[in-house]
């Protein structure tokens, strides 16, 4: 049976080649826009269950007062309070943008053991006050080395930020985002009581570690009460939960993806029934001629079943493994904004089962024509 169905496969060689290649490009699309979507949520996905992350309840954009700090800390399950704050600045221009964060350095790190910096590096950022630190792909990205001087031009807060690389992370783990910016919130905060004093002593939100993942929720719950019915009453929330609220801004956006792949789908479907439909119709004859030797339906299932598998096989495996070095030709502006870009056993997966699923599905109305031709019919349409 295999020597036949094989046989049959071979029959008609570019009608087969253009099959297998079309079932390749579809699979090879549909597992990178499944890895685009995952690397969407890579840094939902790195969040630490020790971290949490208090807020404005108002909104992001609102800040919270340095003074509430040490009341934070007074919390029971806390185990350590930093602070930070989102900085808009341009370097260069407009068009080169990067995150880029004032933090209280080094606690802000103590935090962030998924950074990992050189001890001689760390210990220079930390006694130089205009001292910043990038992560490895944001450096290699602009060629920076250790040393450099480093000049942004705030929006949010006005002004000229001549700033000094004195370290360059990496991340531990491979989702770990390397494309951020770090420097010190004293140096901005000092810069604003010249000339924004009404700016100045205020954070965009505190990163809060508690003892147990268990603790979240009684913590964040403790925190708010702190602050409730105050000037600025607070959100805490687990950082997880933090990072997601920026991915469902974005969230039209990764449906859209969604849908373009399931789409990719019903386009290889369609591509591989139509073959099987041809092949079928061309050969109702030889299956009326392998009823009269004593085949029965279950054997041209199998045969038709059988092939249609056997090319969406095929162009399935060359579309995965196409898949795994295409992450590698992404321009490199994109790969900034997705720290983890790569093609995960998951997708890989999926998109196997998904080649098997339509497979099945394309031999179905094919097999089910040829279990139902009749004999004498079929053997009259001959020459």
């Amino acid at each position: 049976m295999f020597k036949l169905t094989w046989r049959n496969t071979l029959r008609h060689p570019w009608r087969g080649a253009l099959t297998v290649l079309g079932m390749a490009v579809a699979v090879l699309a549909f597992c990178l826009l499944r890895t685009v979507v995952s690397a969407w949520y890579a840094g939902v996905e790195a969040s630490s269950p020790l971290r949490l992350v208090c807020r404005n309840a108002v909104s992001l954009m609102q800040p919270l007062p340095l003074s509430y700090l040490p009341k934070i800390k007074q919390v029971p399950g806390v185990t350590g309070v930093s602070y930070a704050y989102w900085f808009e600045g341009i370097y260069i221009d407009k068009k080169h943008f990067f995150p880029q964060f004032a933090a209280s350095l080094p606690a802000y790190l103590d935090l962030n053991p998924e950074l990992i910096i050189p001890p001689a590096q760390k210990a220079d950022l930390i006694r130089d006050r205009r001292g910043c630190l990038a992560g490895r792909k944001l450096a290699a990205r602009y060629g920076w080395q250790v040393g450099d001087q480093i000049i942004l031009n705030g929006t949010y807060f006005k002004g000229e930020y001549r700033l000094v690389l004195r370290g360059i992370y990496r991340g531990r783990y491979p989702a770990t985002d390397e494309t951020m910016f770090f420097f010190h919130w004293d140096y901005l905060n000092e810069y604003l009581k010249k000339t924004a004093p009404a700016m100045s002593d205020q954070v965009g939100w505190f990163l809060v570690q508690v003892a147990h993942p268990e603790l979240t929720g009684e913590v964040a719950a403790r925190i708010d009460a702190v602050f409730k019915n105050s000037l600025a009453e607070t959100l805490t929330e687990t950082e997880q939960a933090f990072n997601l609220g920026f991915v469902e801004m974005t969230g039209a956006v990764l449906l859209a993806i969604r849908v373009v792949s399931w789409t990719v789908i019903g386009v290889i479907l369609v591509l591989l029934a139509n073959t099987m439909a041809m092949s079928a119709r061309e050969r109702l004859a030889e299956y009326a001629v392998l009823k009269t030797m004593g085949f029965r339906p279950r054997h041209l299932v199998a045969l038709i079943v059988g092939e249609s598998l056997l090319l969406a096989v095929i162009g399935a495996s060359l579309g995965l493994a196409l898949s795994l070095p295409a992450t590698k030709l992404f321009p490199a502006g994109v790969s900034q904004y997705f720290p983890a870009l790569e093609v995960s056993q998951e997708t890989l997966g999926i998109g196997g089962v998904v080649a098997l699923g339509v497979g099945l599905l394309a031999a179905v109305l094919p097999a089910w024509r040829a279990c139902r031709v009749v004999i004498a019919e079929a053997l009259r349409k001959v020459g």
